[in-house]
């Protein structure tokens, strides 16, 4: 009987390896929020508070869109490296075909919402340009959660609710975006760190 349930746990855990990527590490969620947190910080002393008066124009505008793209670059590369680890760890390889339907079914929400942002830029719409990143963001989280870890789809729902509280509230939206990226991505890396990466 035990040997019986034992064969029936190793055949789930394949099946679940087959279906869902599972190397997704907690640290570099933890990591990510840490540099959304940074980055809006340096936005806000390179603003001198008075982000909300910035125009497409302004050095501080491209240096702050830098900040930004720093803060996604680290983030990506961040999370590239300690999944990669992950997966050596855990005898599985990084870019399989779960893996490759996770990264299809996160960039086309991704992509869409920054394509539409750069949209919002172009029309001078800046109060939306937070809102719209955090709603399509956690689409992308949401529409991927079903290839990874299920804390990835209640990572994605938090930040949506975020993304739409920051619509509500226009001109606020650094402040929104530090909490949707930055303690969101903390919070929920934590809990993933704990429950998955420790084991």
């Amino acid at each position: 009987m035990e040997n019986y349930l034992k064969d029936i746990q190793d055949i789930r855990k394949m099946m679940d390896r087959s279906t869902q990527f599972l190397s997704l590490s907690g640290i570099s969620g933890i990591m990510a929020g840490v540099y959304a947190l940074a980055g809006a910080f340096a936005v806000k002393q390179l603003t001198h508070h008075n982000y909300r008066k910035i125009t497409l124009e302004s050095q501080e505008f491209r240096l702050s869109l830098v900040i930004l793209a720093a803060v996604f670059v680290l983030s990506v590369g961040t999370a590239f490296i300690l999944s990669s680890r992950k997966a050596r760890k855990n005898g599985e390889t990084l870019w399989n075909n779960t893996s490759k339907r996770l990264a299809a079914n996160f960039m086309i929400p991704l992509c869409t919402g920054g394509l539409f942002a750069l949209l919002l830029i172009n029309s001078h719409h800046y109060g939306l340009i937070a809102p719209v990143t955090l709603i399509f963001y956690g689409l992308a989280c949401v529409n991927a959660s079903k290839y990874t870890l299920r804390d990835v789809r209640y990572l994605g729902i938090t930040i949506i609710i975020i993304g739409l509280a920051a619509t509500y509230a226009i001109g606020y939206g650094l402040e929104f975006w530090a909490l949707g990226f930055g303690v969101c991505h903390i919070l929920y890396g934590s809990i993933m760190y704990y429950r998955y990466d420790r084991k």
